[in-house]
């Protein structure tokens, strides 16, 4: 009688456990990456709004009022959500801008937050 060789049932249940956590880890890994890619690629698009916003505020030769404001962009088919505060600057002709622009849908989460010194064009 010869000894049977191979692989018992527990040995390959346990290496099939072992592939499909492997597996489970890979789809894991690869869905994070794609969910990291689009809030860079949301949080790129959204400096570059406040970007053009910024520098819209600094072409114009309107001065910019203290407080705060709000409102809508649309651009690229996207909604954004901006927030402006103006203070006053350490500078008696500059104001100081910080830009906050946010999704629509979460207006808690800043995605881009840029701040900039205006300066009193003389005329």
């Amino acid at each position: 009688m010869n000894p049977q060789r191979g692989f018992t049932l527990i040995e390959v249940l346990v290496a099939l456990l072992i592939m499909a956590l492997a597996f489970a880890a890979m789809l894991r890994a690869s869905g994070l990456a794609a969910e990291n890619s689009i809030n860079l690629r949301q949080r790129m698009l959204a400096g570059w709004m406040a970007e053009n916003r910024m520098a819209w505020l600094q072409s114009t030769r309107v001065w910019p009022a203290l407080g705060r404001t709000s409102g809508n962009w649309s651009e690229d088919g996207r909604n954004w959500v901006w927030q402006q505060q103006v203070s006053v600057a350490d500078q008696p002709r500059m104001r100081r801008i910080e830009l906050r622009i946010m999704m629509p849908d979460q207006p808690g989460y800043v995605l881009a937050d840029l701040v900039a010194l205006v300066a009193l064009r003389p005329e």
